[in-house]
């Protein structure tokens, strides 16, 4: 492989990833809009089956190469952080 080629690879990861990082704020935006509607509510903002419906469906979706396994922990850390944005940027703020 040449330096070019792995150049050219390189700006095909860099592309990937810019729009893995506009997708992962825009799931950030639309988590702190349902967590404010739940505050409002005066629901829960965790809730343990719908974590448990999205590792399914997403591991169900996955065609690879990425293993179940992998899949599910990538979302559990995408959801640990939305955890994370809902008690800072949510919850919290409600209570002062």
């Amino acid at each position: 492989m040449t330096r070019n080629e792995i150049e050219h690879i390189r700006a095909q990861i860099d592309e990937i990833d810019r729009k893995l990082l506009q997708l992962l704020n825009e799931r950030a935006q639309v988590v702190l809009n349902l967590a404010q509607h739940k505050v409002a509510e005066g629901l829960k903002l965790f809730d343990p089956e719908r974590e448990q419906e999205i590792f399914k469906a997403m591991t169900a979706n996955n065609r690879g190469p990425l293993s179940a396994e992998a899949v599910t922990r990538l979302f559990e850390r995408i959801i640990d952080e939305s955890r994370s944005l809902e008690r800072t940027e949510v919850y919290d703020k409600a209570k002062e």
